[in-house]
């Protein structure tokens, strides 16, 4: 390696060099930030207030009910993703004990439970439409 570019290096890799460029860095996002966050509260600022309150309008039957749909295939997709995970800590933490090998499967069972439900819940709220009348 040439004398040059070991030198180079050994200046990149110093502590003086790291803590110059973050000086530099700072320097320069700290203004940008101020000006961003200025810029985002004046535009805010000359918006126009509307003359009468807004209130929102109740949605309609099949409306809520897609809602509904949406928020339960969520809600049991986190809880499912949250027993398959707990699932692999169980089986990477046994190290052979035959009890928590169970207690793993379970909860990969509750899992595959929950994914089967999340998966269901469109058919299961279709039923739900058809019997309301929505």
């Amino acid at each position: 390696m040439f004398p040059t570019m070991r030198a180079r290096l050994r200046a990149l890799t110093t502590p003086l060099y790291t803590s110059r460029v973050i000086h530099r860095i700072v320097r320069f996002a700290v203004p940008v930030a101020a000006a961003a966050m200025v810029l985002a509260a004046s535009t805010a600022a000359y918006a126009a207030a509307p003359d009468k309150p807004v209130t929102p309008a109740p949605n309609d039957l099949p409306t809520v009910i897609i809602n509904l749909q949406t928020w339960v295939m969520g809600i049991l997709a986190a809880v499912a993703t949250l027993f398959l995970v707990l699932a692999g800590v169980y089986w990477a933490t046994a190290g052979g004990d035959p009890a928590q090998v169970d207690k793993a499967k379970g909860a990969l069972k509750n899992a595959l439970v929950g994914y089967g439900l999340a998966v269901l819940a469109p058919v299961l709220l279709q039923v739900v439409r058809g019997i309301v009348g929505g």
